[in-house]
């Protein structure tokens, strides 16, 4: 037996090795993909670290001789103009993106549950009706969504873009969620009304943890949503104070020179708690969507 197998696995050494074109490609597209997506964050950080000569020079300096911090300090630092403007931005733009989140998971998850759970007149519908804003662009609505915050007085406050920003984030939200209530079985829910369980009891006790993965992802998905928009905060926001981040950059344009230094660590430091929060939650965001598109 040991001389047939000692045969074999010397039949198989000689046989010559196939490659597959197919998973190489790929391989070699996903470098590709990487390398497209990584280089603009890896220039704009070294960016950061130069001064603002080095920042002008042409042919460009791949890396600074003298690398500095002097940006990053300067946006940090409370005593000067430019730090006590960039963190008010700051935290203006975390407080919109954190109350549109909440209030998106909020709305969402009841009106996720009561498509995919009830039946009532008009539900097919209603449920179309929700995902057909997202057909048009969001240009379209600005002008309407800006009349409307101005006669219930919302312009100038935050109030005016958590409102927008729920718009436009809420229709993907319960369609997201809609999905991974669909896949929960009802039987268990039902198991735990034989046991005595209210359907509020169920819901909170049984559907919710199995949701847990479909509900990150919706709080993921509004975060980085409000966290980026520019357009919208840019029209309803007029005063300083009031300014979030995206709006708040331009403020490194001058009519005569552009601090480029200072304008590449603001956009790092910008896009970092967006990058923290998908990679330490990105698993429970693939698996929503790999679980809200499958319907068992």
């Amino acid at each position: 037996m040991s001389a047939i197998a000692e045969t074999a696995h010397r039949s198989r050494a000689r046989r010559p090795t196939r490659i597959d074109g197919w998973r190489w490609g790929g391989r070699v597209f996903l470098v590709f993909m990487l390398l497209y997506t990584a280089l603009p964050m890896i220039w704009m950080l070294i960016t950061s670290i130069k001064s603002g000569f080095a920042a002008m020079q042409f042919p460009p300096q791949w890396w600074p001789d003298q690398p500095t911090l002097d940006s990053y300090q300067k946006l940090l630092d409370p005593q000067n103009s430019v730090g006590q403007d960039f963190l008010r931005f700051f935290w203006n733009s975390l407080f919109v993106s954190t109350a549109t989140t909440i209030l998106s998971v909020i709305v969402a998850v009841p009106a996720a549950y009561a498509f995919s759970r009830f039946t009532f007149p008009g539900r097919n519908f209603l449920f179309f009706a929700v995902l057909l804003r997202n057909m048009f662009p969001a240009v379209i609505f600005l002008v309407p969504l800006f009349i409307l915050m101005r006669a219930i007085g919302l312009v100038n406050t935050h109030g005016s873009l958590v409102l927008t920003y729920l718009t436009f984030g809420l229709p993907l939200a319960i369609w997201l969620l809609k999905g991974f209530y669909d896949n929960i079985p009802v039987q268990l829910e039902q198991a735990a009304r034989i046991d005595g369980a209210t359907r509020f009891q169920a819901f909170v006790l049984i559907v919710m943890p199995l949701s847990a993965p479909g509900i990150i992802a919706t709080a993921i998905y509004s975060f980085i949503g409000a966290w980026n928009e520019y357009i919208y905060a840019y029209t309803f926001l007029s005063k300083n104070e009031q300014l979030t981040l995206p709006v708040g950059i331009q403020r490194f344009f001058s009519e005569n020179t552009t601090d480029f230094p200072g304008l590449m660590a603001a956009s790092f430091m910008m896009s970092v708690p967006v990058v923290v929060l998908f990679l330490v939650l990105q698993r429970y965001f693939v698996r929503a969507l790999t679980e809200g598109a499958v319907k068992h």
